[in-house]
Parts: C-alpha cells; structure tokens; sequence
C-alpha cells in the first residue's frame, strides 16, 4: 500500500489534494550523493548493471528533493545492448556504438530481447521498491522505438541523425525490421519493469522532433501505439520532445499522461489532446537558473495554467547537470506548497 499515490491518482484522471511532482533526470549529477554512488562503478553502463547502486541513487530524491515519485535508474541504451549491440558511454559526450545497424542481414542477426535479459534493471527495481517502502511510486521507463532506433543506425547522439533518418528515405523495409524489433523487446522489458514492481512507466521519444509528421505517424507513432497495447496493468506516459504537430495523434493513443516539453503551450495543448488524458510538465529547464522570485512566480504560473485536475507538475525535458540542488527543491517545494 502506497503513502503517498499522488501521481498514480493524476494519471487516471482522480481528485488529488495537490499537484504531485517529478523530474525527468531528478537521479543525476545535479546531486552530490549522486556523485558519490557513482564513483564506485568504473564507467556508467557498469553502473547501470549493478543493482545497488542503481536502486540507491534511484531513492535518493525521494529524500533529498522530496519529489513525488521514484523513476529507476537506467539508460534507454539498455535495449539494444539485450539485442546484440553494446554501447559505451563516453564522458561529455554521451553514448558511442562501436558497431552500427547497416543491413537487413545484420537486423536478422539481431536478437528480441526478453525480460530476463535486463535482470540487473528489473533487481535494481525489486531492491528500490524494497527501500523505498511504499512512501512514493516507482517509475519505470523504455526509450521508443525510433529514438532507439536512431541511435542504433548513426551510432551516437547528433543534431540532425541524417544517417538514421537516410535509412528510412533508402530502405524503410529494413527501418521497419528493425522498428518491430525495437518494438517486441521494449514490450518485453516494460512487462518485466511492471512484474518487478514498477507502478506507472514513462516512454521517452528524445528525438521525436526531428521527424516530419508524416513520417513520426510512420516510423514512431504506430510502434508507440502497439507498446500502449500490450503493455497494460498500470499507468502509461509517453513523453515525445519536440513532437508539439503530433500532440493531437498521441491523444489516440491507450495511454494516460502525455508528456509536454516547454516549447508545447499549455492552453493549446488543452485543446489538442482533450479532458481525457493527464497533462505532465512543462517548466523549461533553464528556468531553474534564476532567482527564487522568478521560479517561484513562474512555477505557479505553470501550475495555474494546467488547472487543479490531470496534471502531473515536472520540467519540460531532463535536468541540466549544472542545476544548484537548492533550486530544484526550491522548485519541488514551490509545487507541493501550492493550493488552488
């Protein structure tokens, strides 16, 4: 039995006391604790693969920031890795592919990945849930497929991913292959996040906005749609960064909360998607530079904006590593004190 369900309760549309909170990248660098933790692993995808470590920065904002919710610690790069293609994570850089997805010989080659091949996240998830103790919801997560996809084909993160979107101008038959690849392994993995005890899961599109819509209905949408389907049981959000032209096309989708980046308006987005979905964000990251005044006015501006019901207060992307910790619980608390 959860303390606090706040989140899980705005996910379904029920009546909340307050407007819950997260934030997207809230177990990170912004957090000296954090920091500590992660000096123990040698680089970060071993750091991912050891559950206690992983389960324990996971917790840390619950304590620290105060936040409504726990989002597991992991990367969405876990799920190419199950399928056969390992990736590192260079330091200021980001992620790197050794090897990248250029045949259709090399997509055959490519394995579906099960639950069981992500064990250290569904442990960390099991050993997060045990310390958290029922106090707030654990969140799990997956990457969609085509922001997989994307990073599968070009090999690390870029501007443009001219090179992943070339493949689905040249061979969309192999794009879909290995869309649908993508696609069964996240179903597997969320079904085993959901087993191990997550209580909502968030689908995070990171590069929707380089797609035409057109193309995101194409190459994204549907793949969202069929993970939406199968995975059932708890709340699902699907976060799509810089898709505001498909805000109308998710609404369709079976999920409960769509996500909103700071670009998207709030009364439009109102408008587009309906009363039947739960609205989450949208303060802009950078907002949490400036001075207390300006956070505080700003974030009750946001929260005003959304309205008392279906809302899910976090930023409107991840947070910057250079955020004063203070700031953000400045933010936090600015949230859990506000009443309509």
């Amino acid at each position: 039995m959860l303390k606090n369900d706040l989140i899980l309760r705005a996910a379904r549309g029920q009546d909340v006391e307050r407007t819950p909170v997260w934030l997207m990248r809230q177990a990170g660098r912004i957090l000296p604790e954090y920091r500590k933790v992660r000096e123990k692993a040698k680089d970060f995808v071993t750091f991912v693969k050891t559950p206690e470590l992983a389960a324990e920065v996971t917790v840390q904002p619950v304590d620290i920031l105060g936040v409504d919710a726990a989002i597991i610690f992991s990367d969405i790069l876990v799920i190419p890795e199950a399928m056969g293609l390992p990736y590192k994570m260079i330091e200021a850089k980001g992620p790197f592919f050794e090897k990248t997805i250029k045949t259709e010989k090399e997509v055959e080659q490519l394995r579906v990945a099960a639950g069981e091949d992500l064990k250290y996240v569904t442990d960390a998830i099991k050993l997060a849930k045990k310390e958290l103790n029922g106090r707030v919801p654990l969140i799990g997560f997956a990457g969609a497929p085509w922001t997989i996809f994307a990073y599968m084909i070009e090999g690390s993160g870029s501007k443009t991913f001219s090179q992943a979107k070339k493949m689905l101008y040249t061979n969309p038959k192999l794009s879909h292959s290995l869309l649908q690849k993508i696609t069964d392994s996240t179903i597997n993995y969320l079904n085993a996040q959901i087993l191990a005890g997550a209580d909502l899961i968030q689908i995070f599109d990171s590069w929707a906005g380089i797609l035409s819509p057109e193309q995101y209905n194409e190459f994204s949408l549907q793949y969202i749609s069929q993970i939406c389907d199968a995975v059932t049981n708890v709340p699902k959000i699907v976060f799509a960064k810089d898709a505001f032209f498909a805000r109308k096309e998710i609404s369709k989708l079976k999920c409960d909360v769509i996500g909103l980046d700071w670009t998207m308006d709030i009364a439009e987005s109102k408008m587009l998607i309906g009363n039947n979905k739960t609205l989450q964000g949208n303060a802009d990251p950078c907002l949490l530079y400036s001075d207390l005044p300006t956070i505080k006015k700003e974030t009750e501006k946001m929260l005003q904006a959304f309205g008392p019901k279906r809302h899910i207060a976090n930023l409107g992307h991840g947070l910057y590593p250079d955020t004063d910790k203070e700031k953000v619980k400045f933010f936090v608390d600015t949230i859990k004190e506000f009443r309509f």
